[in-house]
């Protein structure tokens, strides 16, 4: 744990909060839940369980004391529902916005929904929070913001065109916390995140990340499959550097009011041919079968970026943000959870 994210820590444990987090049942949102808990943090949960699982918050409470459980409260409910949302922020010093229809192959499926849950529920969370007078209020956005802009790596003040639906809706998203910040004097800050992975991330399903599905395929004996030639690069951010981020930026004192985004993500490229083979390499000893494993290759996916990779010198600069995982760490940990959990 670096100096500045310890001494956050320290504080908090010291004198507790008030917290929201949405999409609390889910990947990013059970993850914040659990680091919060075990501070000692009262924490509010607000998620419909449409891609969560109850079984995500099962895992919270066998990792937390019976104490620290006792300080959180779950609403089942929708971010579109602005009664839903001002009963979840009331009283909260701080919300942590998770709630998302994530997947870029989804939104090009139906923007619709994507829209619908992506820019509604994020106008009525924000809107609930001023009205409960949140102090302080962080947001999910996204690299699919960079849309195909062309450098790299990728800095916070240059971004390109759209290149599917949830690109959009996250863009959508940084506009309304400006216009926000600036027609209501909130404090907001939108985090993009840079391809998250770690325990309890969905390795099922149609839209699952790219991680959690290949550990899952090879653990299980079942087709790996790539879109395109491999050679497609990602900046892969394990899931305790993103939970440090969302508390550093709720509690940074630096931000009056106002809107700011930052990158969350290591500044590494890693291709998929190469994390095919960190993973196949890690998993082997306990699944020989994967010594003869090579993937398929298919077409590209329509919506996908080339590469992508993020510049994080402005999170560390302002935040005080360091990394506390590489991918190898993260993928250690991660492979760890997914081999004591994952059925065969």
């Amino acid at each position: 744990m670096n100096n500045r994210y310890q001494e956050v820590c320290e504080q908090l444990a010291r004198k507790p909060a008030r917290w929201l987090v949405t999409g609390a049942a889910g990947f990013i949102g059970s993850n914040l839940l659990q680091k919060l808990l075990s501070l000692d943090q009262e924490v509010v949960g607000l998620d419909n369980l449409s891609t969560g699982f109850t079984k995500n918050l099962d895992q919270v409470r066998g990792l937390v004391t019976p104490a620290q459980w006792a300080r959180f409260r779950f609403v089942n409910g929708d971010i579109q529902n602005l009664e839903t949302c001002r009963e979840a922020c009331r009283s909260a010093d701080y919300l942590l916005h998770q709630a998302a229809l994530g997947s870029v192959p989804r939104s090009i499926e139906d923007p619709v929904t994507s829209n619908a849950s992506n820019v509604d529920g994020f106008v009525s969370i924000c809107w609930a929070a001023h009205l409960e007078k949140v102090k302080s209020a962080v947001y999910a956005s996204s690299s699919a913001v960079y849309g195909d802009h062309p450098a790299l790596p990728k800095r916070e003040e240059a971004i390109g065109e759209s290149l599917s639906p949830y690109g959009a809706t996250k863009l959508m998203n940084e506009i309304y916390a400006g216009v926000f910040s600036r027609c209501y004097g909130m404090k907001l800050t939108g985090l993009r995140y840079f391809n998250v992975f770690g325990p309890r991330q969905d390795p099922d399903g149609a839209y699952a990340a790219v991680i959690p599905k290949w550990i899952a395929s090879m653990i299980r004996n079942q087709p790996i499959q790539i879109n395109g030639d491999g050679e497609t690069s990602r900046d892969f951010c394990y899931i305790a550097n993103v939970v440090q981020a969302n508390i550093l930026a709720a509690t940074d004192p630096g931000l009056p009011t106002g809107h700011r985004v930052f990158n969350v993500a290591l500044d590494q490229r890693l291709t998929l041919n190469q994390l095919f083979q960190l993973l196949r390499e890690r998993l082997m000893n306990d699944h020989p079968h994967l010594k003869k494993v090579a993937p398929l290759y298919a077409e590209f996916r329509a919506g996908d970026v080339r590469h992508s990779q993020a510049d994080i010198s402005l999170i560390r600069k302002v935040l005080g943000y360091e990394p506390t995982y590489n991918v190898s760490a993260g993928l250690d940990e991660a492979l760890s959870w997914y081999q004591a959990n994952l059925k065969g």
